[in-house]
């Protein structure tokens, strides 16, 4: 399953959310549709346009944005004020500034981190999760990848990862690397975040891509990338304890959760997904067998693509039941009142619902067609708690 044709935003923002970072952020797809967010990775990695095509826009809302010192957010690269927790806060702003009640979460890599920071920190605000490549975080991931482990697979261009840096300080490779991004001498921290970033680049597909590991050769891509990634890793992340995620993972047990996986993934090997999915049994893990780490790789986008189809297919089966509910509540002659039940939470193994389609609005009410044609008509209801949702 291939990604949805190229779109455009239909706006576009910049944020304010500290004295020294301002966020870009923007909107495509359906602008009375379900909301879902695209949460990218790194940190520091920044978005394209190819980000917003995982998704119907005939069914979503799609807010993209980038992170503090990450694509279009000011200023680049800036380590200040730049947490897992500032992040959190600026995702549960941008919510807010934009009028949205719940949304679905989608992130991949460094993306599923946060997605899993938010979610914990913000569950009541989460109605699905779409993840990819897992990452925890923990320090065991970290060593893998920048200490010895990876080397073993990719030892080619682990002596370009590690040429930057003297052998006596090669014990300690990511505070080595550091020492030198956050230092005065400028040639130095560019090329020591082109080496960082060309190891991730090279590693991060089944066969290695020469037009990925150009990337590397940005400057300000390297930099912000590079810099901010280091700056998360040598500090765990701003967790308080090594596997914060997982061992925090029973608040989020209740939403429905995909977690796309590539089997031979080397950045974030599937050890991580696996422990997630064991600790969260209800979640839907699909090992992708011939795929690395990237997204943009046939089977994980394939996965990627059907994992938020049937996140749409779930929200219209949820549709559905709050029509059979104000069905079954109406009297024998028609009426427009609104239905007093609360809806159930989503099935996480709902199963697509054939032949309908849907629109979500933004607003007090609900319009959608069901599989004989029917023009449907529904208020949102306060349920009991005081919280407006139409998905429960």
């Amino acid at each position: 399953m291939a990604l949805y044709a190229p779109l455009e935003p239909y706006m576009t923002g910049m944020l304010p959310v500290s004295p020294v970072h301002t966020i870009y952020y923007e909107q495509s797809g359906n602008p009375d549709g379900y909301p879902i967010v695209f949460v990218h990775g790194g940190p520091g990695g920044g978005t394209s346009g190819d980000d917003r095509r995982f998704f119907d826009p005939k069914f979503y809302r799609i807010v993209v944005f980038d992170q503090r010192g990450a694509g279009k957010s000011t200023p680049s690269a800036s380590l200040e004020d730049n947490t897992t927790w500032h992040l959190v806060s600026d995702m549960e702003r941008l919510r807010t500034v934009l009028g949205i009640e719940q949304w679905a979460v989608f992130g991949g890599s460094w993306g599923s981190t946060l997605a899993l920071s938010y979610a914990e920190s913000y569950p009541e605000r989460v109605t699905g999760l779409v993840l990819r490549g897992i990452f925890m975080l923990r320090r065991e991931e970290l060593l893998w990848f920048y200490q010895e482990g990876a080397s073993f697979l990719f030892p080619d261009y682990w002596e370009d990862y590690i040429a930057p840096i003297p052998e006596s300080e090669r014990g300690d490779m990511m505070g080595a690397y550091y020492r030198r991004l956050t230092g005065p001498n400028e040639a130095e921290r560019l090329a020591c975040a082109k080496a960082w970033s060309t190891w991730e680049m090279a590693t991060c597909k089944l066969f290695v891509d020469p037009a990925v590991i150009a990337r590397a050769t940005n400057p300000a891509f390297a930099l912000a990338f590079a810099r901010i990634e280091c700056h998360y890793f040598v500090n765990a992340g701003f967790f308080p304890r090594d596997g914060e995620l997982l061992k925090n993972v029973d608040r989020i047990r209740h939403i429905p959760c995909t977690i796309v996986q590539g089997r031979y993934d080397v950045v974030c090997p599937m050890k991580s997904a696996w422990d997630l999915h064991r600790a969260w049994p209800e979640s839907n893990l699909v090992v992708v067998n011939d795929a690395g780490h990237s997204a943009k790789e046939v089977g994980i986008t394939a996965g990627l693509v059907e994992a938020c189809n049937r996140l749409r297919d779930q929200l219209t089966q949820a549709q559905l039941s709050q029509l059979s509910l104000a069905a079954a509540a109406a009297p024998s002659t028609p009426s427009r009142r609104p239905v007093k039940e609360e809806v159930p939470r989503l099935d996480p193994a709902a199963q697509p619902v054939a032949g309908v389609k849907t629109q979500f609005a933004n607003s007090p009410s609900l319009r959608f067609h069901g599989p004989e044609g029917q023009s449907v008509h529904i208020k949102r209801v306060q349920p009991p708690g005081g919280k407006s949702s139409i998905f429960g």
